[in-house]
C-alpha cells in the first residue's frame, strides 16, 4: 500500500501497477504516423459527397471508409487522453489532447454530409439494395437509424457548421476537468493518529469511513471548503453547459434537452420519470435504512459525513491490490470459464492502472479503442469499496472485450444505457458471494451495509442527481436563469426530500454538485440507477442459477450496439419500459433492510 502522508509521483509507482499504453502506440512517432494519415482517409470519405443518392454501392463504399477512418481517429484521441489522465500537469499531453480534439472536430465536419444525404435517399430503395450488393446488410441497423431520427437531420450545410462548433461545445467540460483534477488543492487534516494527512479526492471516501466522527468531518467540511472557493466560476461553468444542451436540442428541434439526449439511445422519457416516480415513492423505506444506520452508529442524529462510517469493524480494509483481484476472480466464477479466463487476462495484461498519483484523473472508468484492448483506471486505496470499483470497472472492459470480438467496427460503442448494467452484475454477484460466504456474524452486517450502501450510493443518489439536472435544464427551458443561489438552493432541498429525518443535511452539501464530473455529460447518470436495477435482476437469476441466464447475459454482452438498448435488456428478462424493474429492486432493498434490522 502506498504511504498515505505524501501522494506520490507516477515515477515512484512500480511498473506493474501502470497500465501500458504502449500497446496502442509503441511511441509517439507511431501516434503521430497516424496522425498524419487522417488526410488521405479523410478524403476517402469525402469523395463521395454529393455521390451517395447515384449508387447504393456508393453508400456501401463510403461506409466502409468511414469506418477505416473513424477506427484510426478514435485510436488516436484514446491514446492522447489516456496519457493526459497519467497526468494532467503535463502540457504535451495537454496539447496532444487538444490536438486530438481539434482533429475529431474537423472530421466530424468534413464528414457530417452522411446522414443528411441518405436521409434523402428512398429507403426502400436501399434496403432492396442491401440485397444485391455483397456485405450491405452489415449497415441495415446503422442506416435504420438514420432514418428513424431524419427529423433531427439538418441540412448538411447546417450539419456542417454543428460539428464544427464540436470543440467548443466541450469547454465547459474541459475546464472543470482540469480545475477539478489540477487546480483545485485540498489541505492537510489530522487523522485518527493525529497525524497530518493530504487530503485528495482519492481519499476523501476512505477518511469518511473513518471510526472517528472528528476525522469525517474534518474530510467534509475541508473538501466543500476548497470547492467553496471556485463555487461562482463552477456555477458558471454548470450553467454554461445547460445552455449549450438547450442550444443543441433546439436547434435539432428537440422539445427539451431530455428527449434530444434520450433519443440518442431511442429511449422513451417515460423510463426516465418512471425512474424517478417509482424511487421517490420508495424513499421511506430509505429512510428506515437510515434510521437503522443511526442506532447502530450510537449517534444522536447521522450527519451526511457519518453516511459511510463502519457500523462494524471489518477484516476487510487495508486490503492489498492482489488479494482484492483474487476476491474478485473467486466471486465472479458463477459466470463460467470463458469470463474468468478473459478477466484473469485483463488483470495480468497491462489494462490496469492502479494506484492514485499527483495530477492522476480521479475517480475510475473504462475506456479504449475497439483495435486494442480495454483499458481501466483506478485510484486504489484499499477499501472494500475499491474491491467494487474493480469488479465494476473490469464488467465494462469486459463488455468492450466480448463486443470488440465479437461486433464490426461500427457496432462496437455499446449505449451507456446498457454499460451500467455489465459493471453492475459484477458488483452484485460479488457482495452476495462475500455476504453468502461468510460465518461471522460482524462481518455479515458489515458486508450487508455495503450492499446497502451500493443502493444508496447506486440508485438512490443516482437517482437524485438525475431529478436535480432535470430540475435545472427545465428552469432553463421556461426562461428562469440559474444562479449559484438558486442552484445550492434546488440541490440542498433535494438532499431534504432524498435523506429524510433521520440525517442532519449540512449547509455543505449544497455544494456537492460542483464536484460531479458526470453533469457535464448530461443526463448520463440516471442511466447508472436503471443499470443498477436491470443488473439486480440479471444478477439474482445468475446466482440462483436460473436456467440460460449465464449463457443470455454473456450473448447480451457480445452484442455490442447491435440492437437497441431496451431490446438488448429484453432478451435478458428485463423491461425497463415499465415501472416493474424498479420496483422489483425496491422489493429487494426491502428485504436487505429488514435482515439488516434484525442484526441490531
Amino acid at each position: 500500500m502506498q504511504n498515505l502522508n505524501i501522494l506520490p509521483s507516477r515515477d515512484e509507482i512500480d511498473e506493474k501497477y501502470k497500465w501500458k499504453l504502449d500497446h496502442i502506440y509503441e511511441s509517439e512517432k507511431d501516434w503521430e504516423n497516424d496522425y498524419d494519415k487522417i488526410d488521405n482517409l479523410l478524403n476517402d470519405v469525402t469523395k463521395y459527397r454529393g455521390k451517395l443518392k447515384e449508387d447504393s454501392k456508393n453508400i456501401f463504399n463510403c461506409l466502409n471508409n468511414y469506418v477505416k477512418l473513424l477506427t484510426v481517429v478514435d485510436k488516436i484521441f484514446v491514446y492522447s487522453r489516456m496519457k493526459k489522465d497519467e497526468d494532467n500537469s503535463k502540457s504535451k499531453y495537454q496539447s496532444l489532447t487538444s490536438k486530438s480534439m481539434t482533429l475529431i472536430t474537423k472530421v466530424s465536419s468534413e464528414i457530417s454530409f452522411i446522414n443528411p444525404e441518405i436521409t434523402n435517399i428512398n429507403k426502400d430503395k436501399i434496403f432492396n439494395d442491401m440485397e444485391t450488393i455483397e456485405g450491405f446488410k452489415l449497415y441495415k441497423h446503422f442506416i435504420s437509424e438514420i432514418f428513424r431520427q431524419k427529423e433531427h437531420c439538418l441540412s448538411e450545410k447546417e450539419e456542417i457548421i454543428l460539428a464544427m462548433g464540436l470543440e467548443v461545445s466541450t469547454t465547459s467540460g474541459n475546464v472543470f476537468s482540469m480545475l477539478n483534477n489540477v487546480d483545485i488543492k485540498f489541505p492537510k487534516i489530522k487523522d485518527e493518529n493525529g497525524n497530518m494527512v493530504e487530503l485528495t479526492k482519492g481519499r476523501y471516501i476512505k477518511f469518511l469511513e473513518s471510526n472517528d466522527q472528528r476525522v469525517r468531518k474534518d474530510a467534509f467540511v475541508n473538501l466543500y471548503s476548497s470547492y467553496s472557493s471556485y463555487k461562482n466560476t463552477l456555477a458558471t461553468l454548470l450553467i454554461s453547459n445547460v445552455k449549450k444542451n438547450l442550444y443543441h436540442s433546439k436547434v435539432r428541434n428537440y422539445d427539451s434537452s431530455l428527449k434530444s439526449s434520450l433519443d440518442q439511445d431511442n429511449i422513451d422519457i417515460s423510463v426516465y420519470n418512471n425512474l424517478i416516480e417509482t424511487v421517490s415513492a420508495n424513499l421511506p423505506v430509505f429512510h428506515k435504512y437510515l434510521e437503522i444506520k443511526r442506532k447502530m452508529l450510537g449517534l444522536n442524529k447521522l450527519n451526511l459525513y457519518d453516511l459511510f462510517a463502519p457500523i462494524s469493524t471489518s477484516k476487510r480494509s487495508n486490503i492489498r491490490y492482489e488479494e482484492a483481484l483474487e476476491i474478485i476472480e473467486n466471486s465472479l466464477g458463477v459466470l463460467g470459464d470463458e469470463y474468468i479466463n478473459n478477466l484473469k487476462k485483463g488483470f495480468n495484461s497491462g489494462w490496469i492502472d492502479v494506484y492514485e498519483t499527483k495530477d492522476k484523473t480521479s475517480g475510475a472508468y473504462s475506456w479504449g479503442a475497439y483495435s486494442t484492448h480495454p483499458y481501466v483506471l483506478l485510484n486504489y486505496q484499499g477499501s472494500l469499496n475499491d474491491i467494487s470499483t474493480i469488479a465494476h470497472e473490469m464488467g465494462h472492459a469486459l463488455h468492450s472485450y466480448y463486443t470488440n470480438e465479437t461486433q464490426p467496427y461500427i457496432y462496437s460503442e455499446y449505449k451507456i444505457f446498457v454499460a451500467e448494467v455489465a459493471s453492475t452484475v459484477n458488483e452484485s454477484i460479488l457482495i452476495k458471494h462475500l455476504i453468502n460466504n461468510t460465518k461471522d456474524l460482524n462481518e455479515k452486517k458489515y458486508l450487508l451495509n455495503h450492499y446497502l450502501e451500493e443502493f444508496r450510493g447506486t440508485l438512490f443518489r443516482q437517482t437524485m442527481f438525475a431529478e436535480f439536472e432535470k430540475i435545472i435544464h427545465e428552469n432553463v427551458e421556461s426562461g428562469n436563469q440559474l444562479t449559484l443561489e438558486s442552484i445550492n438552493e434546488i440541490y440542498y432541498n433535494l438532499n431534504i426530500k432524498y435523506f429524510g429525518k433521520a440525517v442532519n443535511i449540512n449547509k455543505e452539501i449544497e455544494l456537492e454538485w460542483s464536484r460531479i464530473p458526470h453533469f457535464y455529460s448530461s443526463f448520463y447518470v440516471y442511466k447508472y440507477a436503471t443499470g443498477f436495477s436491470a443488473a439486480t435482476a440479471i444478477a439474482k437469476n445468475i446466482v440462483e442459477g436460473k436456467e440460460n441466464s449465464t449463457s443470455d447475459y454473456i450473448n447480451f454482452l457480445k452484442s455490442g450496439d447491435s440492437d437497441y438498448p431496451i431490446e438488448l435488456l429484453k432478451k435478458t428478462g428485463v423491461d425497463l419500459t415499465t415501472p416493474e424493474p424498479i420496483q422489483n429492486t425496491m422489493d429487494i432493498f426491502k428485504n436487505l433492510v429488514d435482515e439488516f434490522e434484525k442484526l441490531i
